[in-house]
């Protein structure tokens, strides 16, 4: 990641070392800020936060150690360089058990400087100039990624007007956090913002939680009950893995965004509604289409503005950000004293692969604080946590549809790809076990010929699935 331009406070007695440090620095592309005290330091940093401070541990007055203990009390994120002669190394050492980024034993060369300060600034990375006011609409997405900071301007392009937007990305990178962020930019932020996840309601309720119903619609149905997209009149509805919506509700859905009217379940009255759609999947719907599991006319209607999330992985700037932003949130509800992450143990967050994007890292960031016993959260800690088997990436609907899908796996090669007998042993009829192998990308006549058609499967549902903070 680019490192250019990221703003450096210089702290030094030394005149000569200040003007040599400073010309190394913005050579290589930094905004340098050079004082000679402590003191003056604390005042520039109530004013503006750099990215990186390298200081002197011996200094007039307040000392490089007591400033690096007033910026860890204040800024633990702030990454820290310390300038040491060789009497004060035990001192440099101690502050880097205590979270100092790194220390240099005077005289340094100029090349390890530099490497030092590349390192730090990696997991400390400038962001971009806001664009968007006081970010009110969007305080909810921590960011500053040039990636992100591009795709949150088309949604605040977006948010003026109605049209739908399909927001598609891998599970956990924030699809309902920027759905939201949508809605609050909008002229409909003071109504109301109703989310559905299409994959979390059994499909036999969800007609009835999108449109409503009428009292004796169906068994159980006691009373009137007013849909979730009625619900939202005049605001946004969010249609989260709007990709596991069943084909025949497909249609209904179709008709509300056409005639913009809800007909409840069991009612022959049409009722108006005023909604903004916003749509998300982590499937390929172009993909659904081809095989049939999704109406083309349905998918330009939610699809006439795509916006895409890229995963953690893709903007590893905000990796550091929104672990110390976790870290604080859950140390306050923990009522834990832990501050921040030691260097070396935010290096190994900024370099993990993130397969389950900010969702994993979500609850990597809780484990570890849990489990603090230091105001600063040691490298051991992080790695543990890394390595511990990720069972939060898998959520309850991937887990389902990967054993929905393995089941039928195994009955069909038990059955050598007898539908009729497969359907049997499942204690279902022949209709809906075909709607199941059809959703499964499963063909009986496969293992009637001793095939392995899980191998080469390419249903969404079993690629490696993530989690997330949002969505």
């Amino acid at each position: 990641m680019s490192t250019a331009q990221a703003h450096i406070l210089l702290v030094d007695d030394d005149t000569d070392l200040l003007r040599l440090v400073t010309m190394r620095l913005t050579a290589a592309g930094h905004a340098v800020q050079a004082v000679a005290s402590a003191e003056a330091a604390l005042a520039h940093l109530a004013v503006k936060l750099p990215s990186l401070l390298i200081t002197d541990v011996r200094l007039p007055g307040m000392d490089g150690l007591a400033l690096f203990d007033e910026v860890r009390a204040h800024h633990p994120s702030l990454p820290v360089i310390l300038l040491t002669a060789h009497g004060s190394i035990p001192d440099a050492v101690d502050a880097t058990t205590r979270g100092a980024h790194a220390y240099l034993t005077k005289p340094f060369d100029g090349k390890e400087l530099l490497a030092k300060v590349q390192q730090a600034l990696r997991v400390n990375a400038p962001g971009p100039a806001p664009f968007d006011g006081d970010g009110a609409w969007r305080r909810e997405i921590i960011s500053r990624s040039p990636r992100m900071a591009q795709l949150l301007a088309e949604a605040r392009l977006v948010a003026a007007t109605d049209a739908s937007v399909l927001i598609s990305g891998e599970s956990g990178t924030g699809k309902e956090l920027l759905a939201r962020a949508i809605h609050q930019a909008s002229p409909r932020a003071a109504k109301p913002f109703v989310a559905v996840n299409c994959a979390a309601i059994p499909e036999a309720l969800l007609e009835s939680e999108l449109f409503g119903h009428v009292k004796g619609a169906f068994t159980g149905a006691q009373g009137h009950r007013q849909g979730l997209i009625p619900a939202a009149h005049g605001g946004t509805v969010f249609l989260d893995e709007i990709g596991d919506m069943p084909l025949a509700l497909q249609v209904k859905l179709l008709r509300v965004l056409q005639e913009r009217v809800v007909r409840p379940v069991g009612s022959n009255e049409a009722v108006a509604v005023d909604v903004r759609v916003l749509s998300a999947t982590h499937r390929d719907l172009e993909l659904a289409m081809a095989d049939g599991q999704f109406r083309p006319d349905l998918y330009y209607r939610l699809n006439v503005v795509k916006l895409m999330l890229p995963p953690l992985a893709e903007r590893r700037e905000d990796i550091a950000l929104l672990a110390q932003h976790f870290l604080g949130t859950l140390a306050a509800r923990h009522r834990k004293p832990v501050k921040g992450f030691a260097p070396d143990a935010l290096e190994a967050l900024v370099t993990a692969p993130w397969p389950g994007n900010a969702r994993q890292l979500y609850n990597v960031v809780e484990q570890v604080c849990v489990l603090a016993t230091a105001p600063l959260v040691p490298l051991a800690q992080v790695q543990r946590a890394l390595q511990a088997p990720a069972s939060e990436v898998l959520n309850y609907q991937h887990a389902k549809q990967r054993f929905e899908r393995d089941y039928l796996n195994q009955l069909l090669k038990l059955t050598s790809g007898q539908v009729a007998e497969a359907a049997r042993l499942a204690d279902r009829n022949r209709t809906e076990f075909y709607r199941l192998m059809q959703k499964h990308g499963l063909d009986p006549q496969l293992f009637r010929d001793q095939g392995d058609p899980l191998a080469d499967a390419s249903d969404s549902g079993d690629r490696k699935p993530s989690a997330e903070s949002g969505t």
